[in-house]
């Protein structure tokens, strides 16, 4: 099964495009105005103003714009001009979500996590709840867009049970571990052990615990085995395995057993997030095009349009947010992976 999505990037999708256009529009120009968003201006009162707001709001957001003012100032100026572009979205398309949809889709995505900590890291990166609360809303829009546009196809049923066919192979598992022993002739030993009967792998690794000991077979998926040890697992037979030495690690055992295939039902999660996020994809595409019919401007003062950037007119670009920081996915315990 493929890890699912960290909560950090599920909650800013998309945010790394707060300024996707296609380039500049014009010479709109005012030094009152900060950005010009089709007939709609984001004002320099407007964007000090939720500028000051943001870090009034949070401690950990002030702190991350002390350290560049002027390049939170774009990316709020950013998230400014991407409220007024999903604005025109909704005008044009007729999709609209309430806050308590907003409100049910948060806590979804929240369930199972530590929302101070969540939102702590947000706040990190100048993110506020205030934004995220809005950008939850745009990743909203998009689905009832491509609901709308009649984009969801790839999410029916028989669209994710063909894709099932398809990458099945790809999703299957070997159980997998390794056993940390004190020499080659140990090592032989207790490989021949484990092929004669794979079942006492628990109790033969109990004897050599340590940080590169597997206490009991892991099924992981070839992405996930040791770089170290890729190749080899992947010509394993099932209930085999071979002794390696790793440098810095020393003679580890290295055992090989079944290879499982997920069911469709226990592939569906990660089927139906890949299908979400093809078909996101296509609604965002929508959402550029009318992002590039409003024709925003950016004053100089605050950059250029570059490349679906807000850069500084003096130096290279600056991009908005970038993209969000993941949860990294981690094995549960304290165990090393050797040649990881």
């Amino acid at each position: 099964m493929l890890a699912r999505r960290g909560i950090i990037r599920v909650l800013l999708a998309g945010v790394a495009a707060v300024l996707a256009v296609t380039g500049l529009a014009g010479c709109r120009t005012s030094p009152t105005v900060a950005a010009y968003v089709g007939n709609t201006q984001v004002s320099v009162a407007e964007l000090d103003s939720a500028v000051a707001a943001r870090q009034s709001a949070d401690k950990a957001v002030a702190a991350f714009a002390q350290t560049d003012r002027a390049a939170f100032a774009r990316q709020v100026l950013g998230l400014l001009v991407t409220q007024d572009v999903y604005a025109e979205v909704s005008r044009r398309y007729g999709v609209q979500v309430s806050d308590d949809t907003v409100r049910q889709r948060i806590a979804q995505l929240l369930t199972g996590s530590d929302p101070t900590q969540a939102y702590g890291q947000l706040a990190a990166k100048g993110i506020g709840r205030t934004d995220v609360f809005e950008n939850v809303r745009q990743q909203l829009v998009r689905q009832e867009l491509a609901a709308e546009k009649g984009l969801t196809g790839p999410l029916s049923e028989s669209a994710l049970r063909a894709r099932y066919e398809q990458v099945k192979n790809d999703l299957a598992q070997r159980e997998f571990g390794f056993i940390t022993v004190p020499d080659q002739a140990t090592g032989s030993s207790v490989l021949a052990a484990l092929t004669a009967d794979p079942a006492q792998y628990p109790t033969v690794a109990a004897r050599y615990p340590g940080q590169y000991t597997i206490p009991a077979l892991q099924p992981r998926t070839s992405a996930e085995i040791p770089s170290a040890f890729t190749s080899a697992v992947a010509a394993a037979a099932p209930n085999s395995g071979f002794v390696e030495t790793v440098p810095q690690v020393g003679t580890v055992v290295v055992f090989v057993g079944k290879t499982v295939v997920p069911t469709f039902e226990e592939a569906r999660a990660q089927l139906q997030q890949e299908a979400s996020s093809t078909v996101d994809a296509a609604a965002q595409k929508l959402v550029d095009s009318v992002r590039s019919d409003l024709r925003v401007t950016v004053n100089p003062r605050y950059g250029v349009l570059k490349n679906g950037t807000v850069s500084e007119a003096t130096g290279g670009p600056v991009t908005i947010l970038g993209s969000a920081a993941a949860s990294a996915s981690a094995t549960s315990g304290t165990t090393g992976t050797p040649g990881g």
